[in-house]
């Protein structure tokens, strides 16, 4: 099935603008994601075999996530799973609803399996992401995998007004999501990056904690659990792997105060690898940041810091550059408990998360592992 997508449907798909068919494709699915028996189809020719893993109090049928940016405004909630993700990230959200950059505005480095884009957080709005979640749910079309969701800041929200333009997101989408990424390391958003710094993230972090807390107080505990205090809202930060490692380490230091529950990373980069292809200099020059296959190991040396400096006791997120069960299992032995796809999906088609978690489960069979947490950060050291 990989063979047919890359040999013949890949080439009469990357002859079309990449960001139309992108629109086309997730129409598409759409569609998909509301017919249960067009779902149920596509779970019959993708549906991925169970490796689970428990990670923030949720449960996750296999470690393999859809990435932010692939379903920006929840158009196909109930179909990645179907496509065999155990988790999805849905977004980026901003608080206001805004168009994003001018088109073109995502290009494609065939040759390296890699994307740039420079979209700029275009979405509806964080009420009318809230609105569409919950008609998913009203339809009885929830997946049974968890749901996370990304957070921007708007274009036009000041830099210091940032930590109330990310508190108004959370506090309309907290009931429709089982966890939140705080996105402050888009290269797409003037001066976002700034939001990294130690100061400026810790203010943000703090405005979420709070609304995280009052809104966990209002809606009371998990019924499944015995623990009568309120239940957070687990919040990740998604890192950029173009920060230095001190930077990344001042990051961590706000993990205890503002009870963060893991981070991502990466983002995608700033920086552009050498290439003799022509096409690819061309893509290279564009603005942007860029994902795919050149970014797998600045990504996985960002994880493999991150798991270190942390002695493994922070749930990290690994995305960047996956395109196979090979490059997943790189992540998960350098220290992330999770991996997300997106570049990776675009490349080698709607088979790649069964692919992947297939190929997971036989090196665990291979390396006589048990489980998936015993292989996480064996190869950081």
């Amino acid at each position: 099935m990989s063979w047919f997508y890359r040999n013949l449907i890949r080439p009469a798909l990357f002859a079309q603008d990449s960001e139309a068919i992108h629109n086309r494709t997730l129409a598409a699915l759409a569609l998909a994601a509301r017919q249960p028996l067009a779902s149920r189809a596509l779970q019959c020719l993708y549906a991925a075999p169970e490796l689970p893993t428990e990670l923030f109090g949720l449960h996750f049928p296999n470690p393999v996530g859809l990435a932010a940016g692939m379903d920006k405004q929840a158009a196909a909630v109930p179909v990645w799973r179907s496509l065999g993700f155990g988790f999805s990230e849905l977004g980026g959200v901003t608080w206001h609803a805004q168009p994003g950059n001018p088109a073109p505005r995502m290009f494609r480095a065939v040759a390296d399996e890699a994307l740039v884009n420079r979209m700029g957080f275009n979405n509806g709005g964080a009420r009318a992401l809230a609105e569409r979640l919950a008609a998913w749910r009203a339809q009885g079309r929830w997946p049974d995998h968890p749901v996370g969701i990304n957070l921007g800041k708007s274009k036009i929200t000041p830099l210091e007004k940032a930590a109330d333009d990310y508190a108004d997101s959370l506090r309309v989408l907290w009931p429709h999501a089982d966890f939140f990424v705080v996105n402050v390391s888009s290269p797409n958003t003037p001066n976002l990056r700034q939001l990294q710094d130690k100061a400026a993230l810790d203010e943000i972090l703090a405005a979420l904690q709070q609304v995280n807390a009052k809104q966990a107080k209002s809606t009371g505990p998990r019924p499944s659990t015995l623990d009568h205090r309120p239940s957070l809202k687990p919040i990740l930060v998604k890192v950029a792997p173009d920060l230095t490692f001190d930077a990344l380490d001042e990051i961590l230091e706000l993990v205890g105060p503002r009870q963060l529950a893991g981070l991502v990373a990466t983002n995608t980069t700033i920086t552009r690898p050498d290439t003799s292809d022509a096409r690819s200099k061309k893509t290279y020059a564009e603005t942007g940041g860029l994902s795919g296959r050149p970014l797998r190991a600045r990504s996985t040396e960002v994880i493999r810091h991150l798991f270190r400096q942390t002695q493994g006791k922070l749930p990290l997120i690994g995305v960047g550059g996956i395109s196979s069960a090979a490059d997943a299992w790189e992540k998960i032995t350098a220290g992330a408990s999770l991996v997300q796809v997106y570049s990776g999906l675009v490349y080698q088609g709607p088979g790649l998360t069964r692919d992947i978690v297939t190929g997971l489960r036989w090196r665990l069979e291979v390396e006589g592992l048990k489980n998936l947490r015993q292989a996480v950060g064996i190869h950081a050291s």
